[in-house]
This record gives C-alpha cells, sequence and structure tokens, in this order.
C-alpha cells in the first residue's frame, strides 16, 4: 500500500502541483475618467460569473493586441486604445476542455474603449455590463483581479 501511494504522489500529484502556470491576457476596457470611469465587464460562457474578456496568445499578435482581439471577440470592442504594459497581473484556476485544471496568470492590460458594436462573434453567448471599478471588483471573483479593480 505504501509503494502504491508513494507511486500515486511521484506520477501524478507531485507533476500536477509543480505545473508551471499557463498565460493569458486579458483587457480592462474602460470608458470615462475620474468619478465618471466606468469598466466592462462580461460573463464566462460555462458558469456565467463575471470576468474580463481574456484569452491565450495569438500567433503574430502582442500581448496587447491579443487582448484587444479577445475583447472584440467576447465584448464586442470594435476600436480601443491599449496601454503597451500590463498593469496588473493575477491568477485563478482554469478548466480546460478536457477537464483538466491548469493554474493560469494572466496579465492585464488597460484600453480605454473608442467604440462598442452590439453585433460580435459571441453576442448570443455572453452578457455585458459596464459599471464602476468599485462595483467590479465586488462582482469578480478572482482576489488578484479585485485588486486590480480596486486600485483604478
Amino acid at each position: 500500500m505504501h509503494d502504491g501511494l508513494k507511486r500515486a504522489w511521484d506520477e501524478v500529484v507531485r507533476p500536477l502541483l509543480s505545473r508551471p502556470k499557463r498565460f493569458q491576457v486579458a483587457a480592462l476596457c474602460t470608458d470615462g475618467e475620474g468619478d465618471d470611469l466606468r469598466v466592462l465587464l462580461i460573463t464566462s460562457r460555462g458558469t456565467g460569473r463575471w470576468i474580463l474578456p481574456k484569452g491565450w496568445p495569438i500567433d503574430g499578435l502582442n500581448a496587447p493586441g491579443a487582448a484587444l482581439r479577445e475583447a472584440w471577440e467576447e465584448a464586442g470592442v470594435k476600436t480601443a486604445e491599449a496601454e503597451a504594459e500590463a498593469i496588473g497581473t493575477y491568477d485563478y484556476a482554469k478548466t480546460l476542455d478536457n477537464g483538466a485544471v491548469v493554474p493560469v496568470e494572466t496579465h492585464v492590460f488597460k484600453a480605454n474603449v473608442v467604440e462598442l458594436s452590439d453585433d460580435y462573434p459571441e453576442s448570443d453567448e455572453r452578457t455585458r455590463r459596464w459599471v464602476r471599478p468599485q462595483e467590479a471588483s465586488e462582482m469578480v471573483d478572482e482576489p488578484g483581479l479585485r485588486d486590480i479593480l480596486k486600485n483604478l
């Protein structure tokens, strides 16, 4: 029995715990300034929780460019001006299509929205909502993302 537990630890549990984090990019879409500042949240497709538009890196695009592409596909952000540097990062556990759960580090790029469209690729799969940063911080689940939103 002891050998079986050791083997399970060495071959299954330890490799899962030591896996490197995967990398995603997110767009923190904003509109307005100061007291009028609003951020755009969307619902996830699977659970309906409130999130930022985010996804995996895209070949041929830098990180802010990939974040803007996700903002278009998931939230209808047609035109936006993204900052070149991430304003922060947060971690979460992503469930992949095959059921595996992987740790993800998400780099967040602030993007000032210029034009929003009602017709976009995932419009019938998600809900979007403009909210103040403090309200957004109370709507999301990830503690690191909450901190980013509170510090806007």
